[in-house]
């Protein structure tokens, strides 16, 4: 426990100069205004300063990545608050309040209460990434091959189960991501696969070129052909959180938080899911259902906590699993991959500051976020303001520098563009994105623990599915498929409930 203190206190004070604080100012308000914007995504901003932050130093570029994260999803609430547009879709659950809020002419008690909730959420999240990593990474230690690939295979399976809309689509969009990423040399032999003797094609699919498509290249396709938004109010009353407010929700702050990290740590749910699912619980307990919808102050608080409690809790699975518990979440892992630095079961043993360095960079973007949250009320109506024929070109140009910077191959343009087709396709189809991120991401760790495993068998599979670790993990992932079956959760409820009676 003290060399666990001592560590967190050299995090925090190895973070304690001029150009950390200026990187942690810039990169928050950065990701506020990101996610303020309508159409632009936390997702979308990670992995575009991914790219621009290639040739930082590690923790200076994770840093800026964090704050960038961290104020997007907060920034969200701005948009949803006052154009009654999510300005990413986790804050799609805040329009539900806060629009109704502002129409009463409360926008400014809406957007306190949005950044108590927010602050605080993520605040919970942050202390359960300090408690409960450094346990987990220590039981990750005894996952093998056999493990890994379990957890690849449930990971894709229950973010296309629970992704939202229709499973179907969920699978298909993860098993078009792993099909992606087995694109190029396989990775115990070298042998080319799906390249047609093509060089760039034998390279493989890069990871941050795709996601760049399918974010930002497609979010400027999808803005631009949807139609013009206008702001609803430009009256802002006092935006300083009531202690009142915090204090007579104090149940709902703590279940939402606890909901919201658990859904986190949970692969390729993400933020908004977090969101509807802390709105859906409050209501559920509320004694004032009946606001909900027209302008509830626990409504709008418990949205806003339970998306913003998922940020630490996405990356509490990072750590100790290399596997993302979001969309942004797995940009980051991608970036932290870039930058030698390698998450998983290994961490804790040869890096275990580093946990510490992460907690510490979210309280530091948690806290940067409180002070925009606070000042930047009148800047940020502005900046809402501003013409989307003037702004996504902009992005435009963005995506394409960022995607040829990483290795100055022209082939991932081309790789860019092809995404962002195809991201926009799907949108308008409606197949959720977060599993394709997932199968790009899981695809290679899925891929290489497949083949390692068999290897270590000469060819016998029976290990994937004999190790208790294993088998359990091979039991919920077939629970996962089963629960996703139209009809299916009936008839299995219904078993359990004929069986009660018969007893």
């Amino acid at each position: 426990m003290l060399d666990n203190l001592a560590m967190l206190g050299n995090a925090f004070a190895g973070f304690a100069n001029g150009s950390t604080l200026f990187n942690v100012f810039w990169a928050t308000l950065l990701g506020i205004i990101v996610g303020a914007l309508p159409g632009l995504t936390a997702t979308m901003g990670v992995a575009l300063m991914t790219t621009l932050t290639y040739t930082m130093a590690p923790n200076s570029a994770i840093l800026i990545l964090i704050c960038v994260y961290v104020g997007a999803i907060y920034g969200g609430s701005r948009s949803a608050i006052l154009l009654n547009i999510p300005g990413t879709p986790a804050s799609a659950c805040s329009t539900l309040d806060g629009f109704p809020l502002a129409r009463q002419g409360m926008a400014g008690r809406a957007m306190g209460i949005s950044t108590a909730g927010s602050w605080l959420g993520t605040l919970f999240g942050t202390l359960c990434v300090a408690i409960f990593t450094p346990t987990l990474g220590e039981m990750s230690l005894s996952f093998g091959s056999y493990e890994f690939f379990w957890v690849a295979v449930f990971g894709i399976v229950i973010a296309g189960s629970l992704s939202g809309g229709d499973a179907l689509k969920g699978y298909i969009a993860g098993f078009f991501g792993l099909f992606v990423a087995t694109i190029g040399q396989e990775t115990v032999h070298a042998y080319p696969r799906f390249a047609f003797g093509t060089v760039d094609l034998a390279g493989g699919i890069g990871l941050l070129p795709a996601l760049v498509g399918a974010f930002g290249v497609a979010e400027v396709l999808h803005v631009m052909s949807g139609p013009a938004f206008k702001a609803v109010s430009n009256k802002i009353d006092s935006v300083i959180p009531r202690i009142a407010d915090v204090l007579q929700y104090w149940r709902t702050i703590l279940r939402s938080g606890a909901i919201g990290t658990f859904i986190g740590v949970l692969p390729g749910l993400g933020e908004d899911t977090a969101a509807w699912t802390s709105y859906a619980a409050a209501r559920r307990a509320s004694k004032e259902k009946h606001k909900y919808g027209k302008g509830s102050v626990e409504g709008l608080m418990a949205a806003e906590t339970g998306e913003s409690a998922c940020v630490p809790g996405a990356i509490i699975p990072v750590l100790t699993l290399a596997v993302p518990g979001s969309a942004p979440a797995a940009v980051l892992l991608a970036a932290m991959l870039i930058h030698n630095v390698n998450p998983g079961p290994m961490l804790m043993v040869t890096q275990p500051e580093f946990v510490y360095q992460i907690v510490a960079m979210l309280v530091m973007a948690d806290m940067m976020k409180l002070f925009f949250g606070l000042t930047l009320v009148r800047p940020l109506l502005w900046i809402l303001l501003v013409p989307r024929e003037k702004l996504m070109p902009i992005v435009f140009v963005l995506c394409t520098v960022g995607a040829f910077a990483i290795t100055s191959r022209v082939f991932d343009i081309y790789v860019m563009l092809a995404f962002g087709m195809i991201g926009f396709g799907m949108r308008l189809l409606n197949f959720p994105m977060a599993p394709l991120i997932l199968g790009l991401v899981l695809g290679e760790l899925l891929d290489k623990n497949l083949l390692r495993g068999l290897s270590l068998t000469g060819g016998d599979p029976t290990p994937f599915f004999t190790r208790p670790i294993s088998a359990a993990l091979a039991l919920l992932t077939l629970a996962a498929i089963l629960w996703s079956i139209p009809g299916m959760q009936r008839r299995i409820v219904g078993l359990f409930r004929k069986e009660r009676l018969s007893t």
